[in-house]
């Protein structure tokens, strides 16, 4: 008889223990789903002739496989670093692939020696005036960082 109570006590424990874990998870997973994803645009020099882009396209110049504006001139590609929140979101939600597929891209085009590596900036605000100075240069921001120096690029 006094073997069980133990049992009992250490089964209690136990469900316990996963309930308060199990709670601890749903919050967690609330929390992040509640948390508001950034909103990310595709931002180009403003002399830009380019007012829509289709998003295959736009998959393309973020993977250095299309060098050339339809009007020819070159594009000037201009990305934050790889751990950076603003690549992450703007890869998934905009160019919908993940950022280790953007860089395995532009590896492959380095090492094969097809092409090279889009220029990284430490900022979004570097980001900005990167692109505002640089024929044919295109980038990307939150949509609440956008100011009249860029032209924001809509996506079809």
């Amino acid at each position: 008889m006094n073997k069980i109570i133990p049992i009992k006590f250490v089964t209690l424990l136990w469900r316990s223990l996963l309930l308060y874990l199990l709670a601890n998870v749903l919050l967690a997973a609330v929390a992040h789903a509640q948390t508001p994803e950034l909103a990310m645009v595709a931002i180009a020099y403003p002399a830009t002739s380019e007012e829509t882009i289709p998003r295959a396209s736009l998959r393309a110049i973020f993977g250095m496989r299309l060098q050339n504006w339809p009007t020819d001139t070159p594009v000037k590609v201009f990305v934050l670093r790889d751990e950076a929140p603003e690549h992450a979101t703007f890869s998934k939600t905009v160019l919908q692939v993940f950022p280790q597929q953007l860089r395995m891209a532009w590896d492959r085009q380095v090492f094969s020696g097809q092409g090279q590596y889009p220029e990284q900036v430490a900022s979004t605000q570097e980001m900005i005036s990167r692109v505002a100075s640089t024929p044919g240069a295109i980038g990307y921001v939150k949509a609440s960082e956008v100011n009249t120096n860029v032209r924001v690029l809509k996506i079809r």
